[in-house]
């Protein structure tokens, strides 16, 4: 009773914290919209509130832990379908080459703000993951399940970034995104691979470090 307990404390900690955050993000973009008297860094809501979706999923799973196998393995499909959403903001940086040069440090801000709560939503909710396969499966093969969806991640942040994929494609446009995915494997694509094998490195070695910090007896 008493760690079902801490674990709602902690839960509820993490919510007001993630709400107080995204809360200042957007206040961040409305001071922005005011400045500039523009609507252009708008789409970052909608891109954040797609970030939360697969960190809604694993708090969903987390309360009910003792779920079967198989629901696992679905739920875990949609989940890893939705998680590059979350760090996938990071690469909104890029819009900073359309800003105006004296306000340049404001949209920094702003977009910084919302890459760094998508960020924290992909490692509480790839956290909670963990937790949840590790009482499924072995954990020797937890290793390279963890380099997989770091890969795949990093891979699906690619298809939305440069080939404007969204998660929904999958069911709505199949064919076109399977014969894109095809291509990147079967024909040299060096930017794919690239960008796949770097942006995993950096979700892989950020999430690393802050398990191994929240380990840490200060």
């Amino acid at each position: 009773m008493e760690t079902l307990k801490t674990h709602i404390l902690n839960r509820f900690k993490i919510l007001s914290i993630l709400t107080i955050s995204m809360a200042l993000s957007i206040i961040l973009l409305m001071i922005r919209i005011k400045y500039h008297q523009s609507f252009y860094l708008l789409f970052l809501v909608w891109n954040l509130f797609l970030a939360v979706i697969p960190f809604a999923i694993t708090t969903s799973l987390i309360s009910n832990p003792k779920s079967n196998k198989i629901s696992l393995i679905l739920s875990f499909g949609v989940w890893l379908l939705f998680l590059p959403n979350a760090p996938y903001i990071i690469t909104d940086l890029l819009h900073l080459n359309n800003s105006p040069e004296h306000l340049l440090w404001l949209d920094v801000l702003v977009i910084v703000s919302f890459a760094f709560n998508g960020l924290m939503l992909f490692m509480l909710s790839l956290s909670d993951m963990e937790k949840l396969l590790r009482l499924h499966f072995n954990p020797k093969i937890m290793f390279p399940i963890m380099l997989s969806i770091f890969g795949l991640t990093a891979f699906g942040i690619y298809l939305g970034r440069f080939l404007r994929y969204n998660s929904w494609e999958l069911i709505n446009n199949p064919t076109a995104l399977f014969s894109d995915i095809l291509q990147i494997i079967f024909q040299p694509n060096i930017e794919a691979w690239i960008f796949t094998l770097t942006f995993g490195a950096f979700l892989a070695m950020t999430y690393w470090l802050l398990i191994a910090f929240s380990n840490k007896k200060l």
